[in-house]
């Protein structure tokens, strides 16, 4: 029970570079989190696309954006998402319900899933790009 590992330090650390990354780099915090979002946005767009989600032009494929970066319990944080009115109904499915006069039960419509599948593949990138911001925080912040 002695040998057991202690993540406190750990711990410790993680914040002391994330305050530092806010505190020294502030700008560069912020320029970083805001292209991360931008990726994590065209990332979104290109599964869209592949999944073949009716056409390409309208207002869906227009409304891929990505959100100001702010800050969200002491650290950077930005939202890729899509502003358009039903880009959550094709994401997540909806109930179909008979409008007046037309014959049929309602039934659920299962999305497609295409911001998920971007998160899923985006993670794999996103680490990586992270791994060379820490470095980046050390070597200047230091």
């Amino acid at each position: 029970m002695a040998d057991m590992f202690d993540i406190n330090q750990l711990t410790d650390f993680g914040e002391s570079l994330v305050k530092l990354a806010n505190e020294k780099m502030p700008k560069e915090s912020k320029k970083f989190i805001r292209s991360e979002a931008n990726k994590l946005n065209r990332k979104n767009k290109s599964v869209y696309k592949s999944k073949g989600i009716g056409e390409e032009t309208g207002n869906l494929l227009k409304g891929f954006k990505s959100g100001k970066a702010y800050k969200f319990n002491g650290a950077w944080s930005a939202r890729a998402f899509n502003s358009s009115p039903h880009a959550h109904l094709l994401d997540k499915g909806f109930i179909w319900k008979p409008h007046k006069g037309q014959k049929g039960e309602e039934k659920f419509i299962p999305g497609f899933n295409f911001m998920e599948g971007a998160r899923k593949t985006f993670e794999s990138q996103y680490y990586n790009d992270v791994e060379d911001f820490i470095d980046d925080v050390l070597e200047k912040g230091l």
